[in-house]
């Protein structure tokens, strides 16, 4: 049987009983780092006098799970194996979802755990009203895939959270300053740990408070949805919008109900 273990995003204190149970009788752990996960493991079994020793350990993340599962067989979930993630809960923004569809799809017994998770705490935290959000992980770095991802995201009707790193914080909260100065964000740094921080203000005002930030740690942001109030959208004001053809063309295919491949292509014929 296979078992995916939410591990602490910072307070030790935030396993449950449930998964160290788990992780005491489990044999074979998969984890994105062994490294990480021996430490973890071994400051928990000084913290709760419990003993993880005689653990087998094998790397699993994004850059070896392929071959990984091509040495995996009904045989190796004889045992008691569990996969943990570095921090917080397998499979959000983390590896783990191959090795749960490989169980699927050859009838293995799995469960998921839950448990510590940055997303849902930040959506707690921000005092959003929205029932609805959607979830992005990290942006691209830069480019035309980063500029036209985050124009989806300011274009949307639904609340939207994303991780980011410190050394790009700084260049999100000026992109959003220029896109959307008065839409309110909101920050959450380090969340459970020592100096978790949280910031709710809008964009502009963001961007002039963080210029003598010194930015360190990891943040989730959580970016008020697009106002919807008003008159129904029409064709013309997409048109007249000031978006990326491949934003565009989908704003328009939802519309018009044409493919958005068909709308892409007659956007660029008239550029």
């Amino acid at each position: 049987m296979l078992c995916l273990v939410p591990t602490p995003i910072g307070n030790l204190e935030d396993v449950s009983k449930r998964s160290l149970q788990v992780l005491q009788e489990c044999e074979l752990i998969f984890c994105e780092d062994t490294r990480v996960a021996k430490k973890l493991l071994s400051l928990l079994g000084e913290k709760n006098n419990l003993d993880f020793s005689n653990k087998e350990y094998k790397s699993y993340h994004s850059h070896n799970e392929k071959k990984v599962l091509e040495t995996l067989s009904k045989e190796t979930f004889t045992k008691n194996v569990v996969y943990v993630s570095d921090a917080g809960m397998p499979c959000v923004s983390d590896p783990g979802a191959s090795l749960v569809d490989y169980c699927i799809k050859n009838n293995i017994e799995y469960d998921v755990l839950p448990g510590a998770n940055a997303v849902l705490t930040a959506y707690a935290m921000s005092g959003f009203e929205s029932t609805t959000f959607s979830f992005h992980g990290f942006l691209d770095h830069k480019g035309k895939q980063r500029a036209s991802k985050l124009d989806a995201i300011l274009n949307d009707d639904k609340l939207a959270i994303l991780y980011e790193s410190p050394h790009r914080l700084a260049k999100l909260l000026e992109e959003l300053k220029v896109k959307a100065p008065n839409r309110t964000i909101f920050l959450a740094k380090e969340i459970t740990k020592l100096h978790q921080t949280i910031y709710k203000n809008k964009a502009s005002n963001l961007f002039e408070e963080f210029k003598n930030i010194n930015i360190r740690g990891e943040w989730v942001v959580i970016i008020e949805p697009l106002e919807t109030i008003g008159s129904a959208l029409e064709l013309k004001d997409i048109q007249d919008l000031d978006l990326a053809p491949k934003v565009k063309a989908k704003l328009i295919s939802k519309l018009t109900g044409q493919s958005t491949k068909e709308v892409y292509q007659q956007l660029l014929d008239t550029i």
